[in-house]
């Protein structure tokens, strides 16, 4: 058996099928401050504090056959994790999103389904174009980001 091709590799042969909005999927459960962990709403930071949400959500989407799992970190740079207090958590959230996605995939995936994790970068709820940030701490906190992603093990981001 040869090595898991790459997701380049794969994407010029075919079509992949990425998985539905986590956001979206979580607030669906209707979920009680305490499964956020007292941070209410805050979805990334269930990475945390109730992983076991997040990977059903994941099994839930590879059990239906898509290729690719969407991390669980579309909000998780530190200018929005502030809004939560959280901005400490950053780079361990991230971590955790890849490493939560990678972990549903090896479990849930046979040896010959080349299978991907993909970096959810959203666009926060700060933009330098219109004053409300400085560009350089807006682009230390999409570094901090893509870090803990990186070290999570994703296969791509999308931004």
């Amino acid at each position: 058996m040869g090595a898991t091709p790459s997701l380049l590799a794969v994407a010029q042969e075919r079509a992949l099928i990425m998985d539905s909005a986590t956001g979206t999927n979580v607030q669906a459960l209707h979920l009680t401050p305490d499964q956020f962990g007292g941070i209410d709403g805050c979805i990334e930071y269930l990475n945390l504090v109730n992983p076991d949400i997040i990977k059903r959500l994941h099994k839930a989407n590879l059990a239906v056959g898509v290729d690719a799992i969407k991390t669980n970190s579309f909000g998780a740079n530190a200018i929005v994790l502030e809004e939560y207090g959280i901005s400490d958590k950053a780079e361990d959230i991230n971590r955790e999103a890849a490493k939560l996605a990678r972990q549903a995939i090896v479990e849930n995936t046979s040896s010959t389904v080349a299978r991907f994790v993909i970096g959810s970068i959203g666009p926060g709820t700060k933009l330098p174009s219109l004053g409300q940030i400085d560009f350089d701490i807006l682009s230390d906190s999409y570094r901090e980001q893509v870090t803990g992603l990186l070290q999570g093990g994703v296969d791509a981001l999308l931004i």
